[in-house]
């Protein structure tokens, strides 16, 4: 895969990842993960990311009865699309780029 394809498949899983939660970087790694380097580390970063979130999702979730969950689940939303659009911009630029605040799973 040249440079220029790896650059838009990691663009578009940190974006889909908004969109989908967790399906376009798990789709990613398992499809796209022996096509380079580039694509590889964007994809298990996502994927990191993702379910990290979902973790934050179903604790924040839990937490409704205490009515912090109210507070959380806003909040994690909006680091979520924060933080999905400077990864896409950062693949998009073909640079590298690691999520704050996530548990390595995959890598």
């Amino acid at each position: 895969m040249n440079p220029s394809d790896e650059r838009l498949w990691a663009t578009l899983i940190h974006v889909g990842g908004i969109l989908f939660e967790f399906l376009p970087a798990l789709i990613g790694y398992l499809v796209l993960k022996d096509r380079g380097p580039f694509i590889r580390a964007h994809a298990a970063t996502a994927l990191n990311f993702q379910i990290t979130l979902l973790i934050a999702y179903v604790v924040a979730s839990i937490l409704l009865f205490a009515f912090i969950g109210l507070l959380l689940l806003p909040a994690i939303w909006v680091l979520s699309v924060v933080f999905s659009i400077l990864a896409a911009l950062a693949a998009n630029k073909g640079e590298y780029y690691t999520y704050p605040l996530t548990i390595k799973f995959v890598s």
